[in-house]
Formats: structure tokens, sequence, C-alpha cells
């Protein structure tokens, strides 16, 4: 069964910091780029970033340049998010996907930056 696991989310305080995990099952993870989004409440989709199946190649939206760093373990099937200097509108749910931002999501894991 093809699956992807997010989880890590929480409550943080502005300026704290969190790492999310993805699990990959079912599929050749090291065969294909992976993406982290996001959705606040009541917004869309926003991609946050990407990184390529060996990770040389990383992109990030500008608002997350400099405190969130994407990572991947092919050997484990897990690719990370570790966010930093949260600030409250990182708020939402983040979601791994398969590929890009179109792609096959997991279940969300909930980030909630308040005070």
């Amino acid at each position: 069964q093809v699956q992807l696991v997010e989880s890590g989310g929480g409550l943080v305080q502005p300026g704290g910091s969190l790492r999310l995990s993805c699990t990959a099952s079912g599929f050749a993870f090291g065969a294909y780029d992976m993406t982290w989004v996001r959705q606040a409440p009541g917004k869309g989709l926003e991609w946050v970033s990407s990184i390529n199946t060996d990770g040389e190649f990383i992109s990030y939206t500008n608002s997350v340049k400099g405190r969130f760093t994407i990572s991947r373990d092919n050997a484990k099937n897990t690719v990370w998010l570790q966010m930093n200097s949260l600030k409250p509108e990182d708020t939402a749910v983040y979601y791994c996907a398969r590929g890009n931002a179109l792609g096959l999501k997991g279940q969300g894991t909930q980030v909630t930056v308040a005070s």
C-alpha cells in the first residue's frame, strides 16, 4: 500500500522549533523528489520546500528561507522538515507529497505557533 505518514507537529511558542518527519512505504522512495506543503486555516495549499532524489537540489518558498531545512534519508524512506524561528503565520497543517505539490500526500500534521 502506497502511504506517506507525517508526524512531529504540535503547539510551539513563537521562536520555537519543530522537526517534522514523513515516512514513506509501498513505493520506491529514492526514485522520487519529495515536497512539503502546508495549508493554513481558511487558505489553499502552499508549497513550502522540495528536495530532489539524492538531496542535491533543494528549494524553499521565500517566507521560510533561512528558517526551515529539508532533508531526506533514502535508506530510511524518510524526509524531514526542520523548522526553526517559527512564527504564528507558520501555523498550518503540513503535508509531505510524493514528487511535486500535487502528488500523493499523507494525512498531515498540525503545527500551531502561538503564545
